[in-house]
């Protein structure tokens, strides 16, 4: 019998792969998600906003998903907004220093994040002290999408499959070296979590970002990394990478040959990559409900979508309560996960 396969993703809806979040707070989420806060056309011109640019910044290098998915939304809030809205790359911190950025700019709509469930709602609890508080310091916006994430190994790799892979990391403990693109981010919590749960230990190289630690990674340089889908899979296409298994409970349509961790007999394994928008903490209500409707349009789009689908996110949308439910229940979820790991951050 074939095994299940994840439909292709809606436009907006609540989330797959996320069963172990509190049911509570996943169903107050999926309902918000059906119901987009628009906002007519002819009002968002009425106070002269924006006057200039608007800044959308990552926490990441080029390349990797958050940045993607930040260039995908700002072209079309450019159509929306009449102005334009370049992205700004400031990688490091594990995206803390993007966040921090942000947060220290005028709540006054000229300047936004985009930021992974990693940077909104678990390397602060991490770090001691706390660089910001995650909810009091920023205007969550909207939950824009989400990516599985891919254990991948150079196509050079002699693992065919995970049973492989399982076997080289149990023959020589702590001698497999993954990468990631920062400490505590989801591509770190994975692959110990995988470790964990397989009994075995590998060895952490933290990168400032996806790209160059994909660079790596096809040339040798690592062994393997635990990376979203959007990010690896050109490479897997092109042949340069393989994919042995995917984070979510489902496999996913884009690589529908390839099996969950689950199958592989990973168990209760489910990881996934979201990226959330944000702004500075005072950001004025209407102003806050206007990006919230702008991006719900942006991701009701068929143009965007079909690039989100194909580049390998599965859109989001809600409303801003919506949002911020889903990072409290983010934060509950993988915090506790990560200490359980022993996971710390100076």
């Amino acid at each position: 019998m074939r095994p299940r396969t994840l439909p292709m993703p809606p436009a907006a809806g609540a989330p797959a792969g996320q069963g172990a979040l509190p049911r509570r707070a996943l169903l107050a989420a999926a309902g918000a998600f059906g119901a987009p806060a628009l906002m007519p056309r002819a009002a968002r011109a009425q106070d002269g906003y924006p006057s200039r640019a608007v800044t959308i910044m990552v926490g990441f290098a080029p390349g990797g998903g958050a940045d993607t998915i930040a260039r995908l939304l700002g072209q079309r809030l450019q159509q929306s907004l009449g102005q334009p809205v370049p992205v700004e790359n400031r990688p490091g911190g594990s995206g803390t220093i993007a966040v921090n950025t942000v947060l220290r700019a005028r709540p006054d709509g000229y300047t936004f994040g985009v930021g992974t469930n990693s940077s909104n709602a678990i390397v602060p609890q991490l770090m001691t002290p706390p660089p910001y508080d995650v909810l009091k310091d920023q205007t969550p916006i909207l939950h824009v999408g989400y990516s599985p994430q891919v254990l991948t190994v150079p196509a050079s790799s002699p693992a065919r499959d995970v049973q492989g892979f399982i076997a080289m990391v149990k023959a020589k403990p702590g001698a497999i070296n993954y990468a990631s693109s920062g400490v505590a981010t989801q591509q770190h919590l994975a692959a110990e979590f995988f470790a964990k749960g397989i009994g075995g230990s590998m060895t952490h190289v933290p990168y400032r970002g996806s790209g160059q630690a994909i660079s790596d990674l096809i040339a040798g340089q690592v062994d393997v990394n635990f990376d979203t889908l959007p990010t690896v899979l050109p490479h897997v296409r092109q042949g340069t990478l393989r994919a042995l298994a995917v984070t979510t409970p489902q496999r996913v349509p884009w690589l529908p040959d390839v099996p969950t961790l689950i199958e592989a007999g990973v168990p209760e394994f489910d990881v996934v990559t979201r990226y959330i928008v944000f702004a500075p903490a005072g950001l004025p209500a209407p102003l806050a409900e206007r990006w919230a409707g702008m991006l719900n349009e942006a991701l009701a789009d068929p143009q965007v979508k079909t690039r989100m689908n194909e580049a390998g996110f599965v859109p989001g949308g809600g409303t801003l309560a919506s949002t911020a439910q889903l990072i409290r229940a983010e934060q509950e979820r993988f915090g506790a996960l990560a200490r359980a790991a022993n996971i710390r951050l100076e």
